[in-house]
């Protein structure tokens, strides 16, 4: 999606940890596609990856503003800003529509960092992907990651590509806000499973603020995005094959085993994902759904 040049995003709560640049940078460890699958089959419960993947520094690092992240004009040439920017879309949107699905609203962190940091679950790498941390119920993503998503998993890319994967991460935060993660079995796998259903969920929510999302405004009235295109469209919902896990599989070379799925395949996530944007949240209950219908 396009932000609209005039918007004001100057106020975002995103802060940037051990980077000095709003610039992302190309290539890095999270290219390696075995360690990326592990992650997948984690889901967001990190607590078998973190703590393993490298020195996040020892003591909680110092964040920093966004200084330079002032426009929507800021937000369409830099993918920092945009993070800044979507964020401010995602609060906008979730203030008023959690509560009609019957969530009480709070607002989430949100992290933007280089190779590795520490978090709330523990500290973590570049290699795990973007993720949301449920005990400091904060987002975490290094924006290298697109990079990743484009060149080993084959994500056609664009704006709406990486708006997407922060919709996503933000449709958790909504989840923890609801108590899902409290009732569910976060460490089943396979069809039906607690897991796939907290996942596509999140997607759903994901596409519920895509549709809603160029109504948000700033403070003063002016919309943050300009309405998404059919091309946008295609290429979040490719975004969201990129990640299923039968397409993650392939890329590792393994075969594909539904047995051992956490996230759903693409099949699905793009499904729900649509599901979502011709519905919205109202039709995100994944739980209320059987296995052959998940």
């Amino acid at each position: 999606m396009t932000f609209n040049d005039d918007s004001n995003i100057g106020n975002s709560r995103v802060r940037r940890r051990g980077r000095s640049t709003g610039l992302a940078v190309g290539g890095g460890g999270i290219g390696i596609v075995a360690i990326f699958l592990l992650s997948q089959l984690l889901g967001f419960d990190l607590s078998g990856i973190l703590g393993g993947g490298g020195d996040a520094g020892g003591t909680a690092p110092e964040d920093a503003a966004l200084s330079e992240c002032q426009t929507g004009a800021d937000a369409n040439e830099s993918v920092d800003c945009r993070m800044a920017g979507a964020l401010l879309s995602l609060d906008d949107y979730w203030i008023e529509a959690a509560p009609a699905i019957g969530v009480k609203f709070r607002e989430p962190d949100f992290i933007l960092f280089d190779g590795a940091t520490t978090t709330g679950c523990g500290n973590a790498t570049s290699a795990v992907g973007p993720f949301y941390c449920p005990p400091d119920e904060t987002i975490y993503i290094d924006t290298t990651f697109y990079d990743t998503l484009r060149e080993r998993f084959g994500a056609s890319g664009g704006p709406l590509a990486e708006l997407y994967v922060v919709a996503h991460e933000y449709g958790h935060h909504i989840q923890q806000a609801a108590g899902f993660f409290e009732g569910t079995d976060r460490s089943d796998t396979g069809p039906g499973s607690d897991a796939i259903r907290l996942e596509v969920q999140a997607d759903c929510f994901a596409g519920a603020w895509v549709r809603g999302a160029s109504e948000t405004e700033d403070e003063s009235g002016t919309p943050y995005l300009e309405p998404v295109t059919p091309q946008q469209i295609q290429d979040a919902l490719s975004a969201a094959s990129a990640v299923g896990d039968d397409r993650i599989q392939e890329s590792a070379g393994g075969g594909v085993n539904p047995e051992t799925w956490t996230h759903g395949s693409s099949e699905q996530r793009q499904r729900w994902f649509m599901a979502g944007y011709d519905n919205g949240p109202g039709a995100c209950d994944t739980f209320a759904v059987g296995a052959d219908q998940l």
